[in-house]
């Protein structure tokens, strides 16, 4: 489920999975990269995606027709359809479909409709849905003033937290 609550090694909590995160960063740069191919390798460099991870992902992506395998010396990875026309939607039901709220998940007996709570969080995830299926991954690469939305490849700044020594009681 795409709505989950995950905790990532810099302590913040996620609404969506690593999995959908590294998916999404290999369109991105196959949008950025359109229309050249881009090797599995060179995706996983500007990524950050493990290799063999990121292979399971393309074949995903490859499977459900947003991306296609192109052989020979100039081969790799394209998108089938240009950036302006890929929801980051049809990426992220590719590798993780969103679940929606239909019946009570908790399966009481009697809830035919969905309660208020159930029905405010389908609601929600409704929400974020029409937001993923209005922005295209050209979207992403052409909004104003922004950063590129994948990581850099040597981050300049690593942030570590030191707690303070603890005074000593005399």
């Amino acid at each position: 489920m795409i709505l989950g609550r995950r905790t990532t090694e810099y302590g913040r909590h996620d609404m969506i999975s690593q999995t959908v995160e590294y998916a999404l960063r290999a369109a991105v740069t196959l949008a950025q990269h359109d229309p050249s191919a881009c090797t599995a390798q060179t995706i996983s460099e500007i990524t950050q995606v493990p290799r063999p991870y990121l292979s399971k992902l393309l074949q995903n992506l490859t499977r459900m027709g947003l991306i296609r395998s192109k052989r020979g010396p100039t081969g790799g990875f394209v998108l089938v359809t240009p950036a302006d026309r890929v929801a980051i939607w049809n990426v992220i039901q590719a590798v993780e479909p969103i679940q929606r709220i239909h019946e009570c998940p908790l399966g009481v007996k009697g809830h035919n409709t969905l309660c208020p709570l159930h029905r405010r969080l389908d609601e929600a995830v409704e929400m974020v849905e029409q937001a993923f299926q209005e922005t295209t991954l050209a979207d992403l690469l052409n909004e104003p003033g922004s950063v590129t939305p994948l990581c850099a490849l040597n981050p300049i700044v690593q942030i570590t937290t030191v707690k303070p020594a603890k005074k000593n009681e005399e």
